[in-house]
Order: structure tokens, then sequence, then C-alpha cells
């Protein structure tokens, strides 16, 4: 695994959800529209972090291609199986 970077996207993660509920909770107008605007940073994160737990690359080190790979929802999870 590519702890490295596993970690480094779920300190992201956990970063953005932080600033989300702080920002919803403390802000009476946060509604639709903010959640809108987070959740595909909040996503890209998280899926990052599953997709390419096996790669070799550092961050930084993917190719275009690579980083739209790995921000894609995981197609191997047992999701409601």
């Amino acid at each position: 695994m590519n702890r490295e970077l596993v970690l480094h996207n779920l300190a992201e993660a956990h970063e953005a959800l932080t600033r989300m509920l702080e920002e919803a909770r403390e802000d009476p107008e946060w509604g639709i529209g903010e959640l809108m605007a987070e959740m595909p940073h909040l996503y890209h994160h998280i899926n990052t972090a599953s997709n390419a737990r096996a790669s070799p690359n550092a961050v930084g080190q993917a190719s275009d291609t690579e980083f739209r790979e790995w921000s894609a929802f995981p197609t191997d999870l047992p999701m409601f199986e």
C-alpha cells in the first residue's frame, strides 16, 4: 500500500469534512449549494485514498490520466452486496 498517498488524502478529506461541518453548524444559510460545491472535493480525496493505494507514485507524481482514475468512485468496494 502507498501509505504516504493514502494518509495524505485521508487527512485532506478529514480537513474538508471538518470544515464543512463547522460551516454548516455556524451558518444558518448553509444549504444545498454549499453542500454540492464541497462534495466533489471531499469525494476526490476519499476516492483517491482508495484507488491510489497500490500506486508507486507519490503525491504530485501522477499523470493526468492516473489522477482522473484515482478520483473516480472505487469499483472494487463491496458496497451493498
